[in-house]
Parts: C-alpha cells; sequence; structure tokens
C-alpha cells in the first residue's frame, strides 16, 4: 500500500560543526514523497522521498544564503535533493533502510538506522504511520567542500553532517488518490 509523506507533520534536521567548538542545526522545510509500505514485513518496503533545497532554514538568513549559494547547495542548479530506497533490513530492534541519496546532482549511498514507530487512524479518519530515522554522512562525498581554515588551527565547517528524520505518512485511498488527481 502507497503512503503519502505529510509534509506538515515530517522534519528533516541536520547539525555540522562550527569552528569546531560547537554544532549549528538546521532543517529543510517542505519535502515530498511516498513510502510502499508493506505493515507486515517492512523489509518488503520502500522510500522515494524529495527535499525542496530552499526549504532550508538555518534561523540566520545570511548563513541559509550562503548555504544555497554555488559555494555549497547550489539551489539554482540543484533546486532539490532525493533519497530512493533500495532495500530495507531488520537491524536489533529497528532497522537499516540503504538507499541513493543525491546531492547537488552527486549520488551516494547511504544507510538510514531506522524505526517504525507504528499506525493509528487520526480523529478524521485518515490512517497514519510514524517513522524516525538518523544517519551521518561526509559533505565532501557530495561535492561539498567550501571551507575557511581557522588561525588557531582547524576549519570554519566540519565535515560530517548529522541527519535526523521524523515522518509521518497518510496511507493512500481512493478518495485521496481521486483528490489528489483533482488538485
Amino acid at each position: 500500500m502507497t503512503w503519502k509523506i505529510d509534509n506538515s507533520h515530517t522534519s528533516i534536521e541536520f547539525s555540522v560543526r562550527h569552528m569546531i567548538v560547537a554544532k549549528v542545526k538546521g532543517r529543510f522545510g517542505k519535502v515530498s514523497g511516498t513510502i510502499d509500505l508493506d505493515e507486515e514485513d517492512p523489509t518488503r518496503s520502500s522510500i522515494e522521498v524529495e527535499v525542496d533545497i530552499a526549504s532550508l532554514d538555518t534561523r540566520e538568513q545570511q548563513r541559509d544564503a550562503h548555504l544555497l549559494s554555488a559555494d555549497f547547495l547550489e539551489v539554482e542548479k540543484y533546486p532539490t535533493m532525493t533519497y530512493r530506497s533500495h532495500r530495507i533490513e531488520r537491524h536489533g530492534d529497528g532497522y537499516r533502510v540503504v538507499g541513493d541519496l543525491t546531492i547537488k546532482g552527486v549520488t551516494r549511498e547511504v544507510v538510514l538506522d531506522a524505526e517504525f514507530s507504528g499506525v493509528a487512524t487520526d480523529p478524521y479518519g485518515l490512517v497514519r504511520a510514524g517513522f524516525s530515522a538518523e544517519t551521518a554522512i561526509d559533505r565532501k562525498d557530495f561535492g561539498l567542500e567550501w571551507n575557511v581554515a581557522l588561525e588557531a588551527g582547524g576549519v570554519l565547517v566540519g565535515d560530517k553532517v548529522n541527519i535526523s528524520l521524523d515522518v509521518e505518512a497518510i496511507k493512500e485511498t481512493e478518495s485521496l488518490v481521486a483528490e489528489s488527481k483533482a488538485a
């Protein structure tokens, strides 16, 4: 069964070291995609996600503009990043989602440590499923290489980017499919 990611109940957040001493956090506010979920055996499921790069927010307008520039994400040329799963494996109490992450036109395999929270029906009769996942990537693997050496040693921006996802998806029904086609 196909589930549509609910942007209003989904968050994709990241953090990266700044000047070695602290972590700067940010988020992407616009995400869409689908999960083909096998509730009986989540390992037979698949995921496709698209993130609107322009929805980046680090709570600092000047930093956001720099991150969206050609020094980093180059939003004018690469307006989205995507993730498409290849397989899902049981791993301890959770799952490992193995798939391709594409940022700035560069695709690399990335493993998400994930948890399936379950399924519930909301007060409006929509069936919802919850998921959370975490991973870390090396930003240089995706061509995000801009940096500045610090006078006292080290660099302005760390290479490791921690990513955290909380996703809520709505089960598509015939009426929802018909509504989306009419829109």
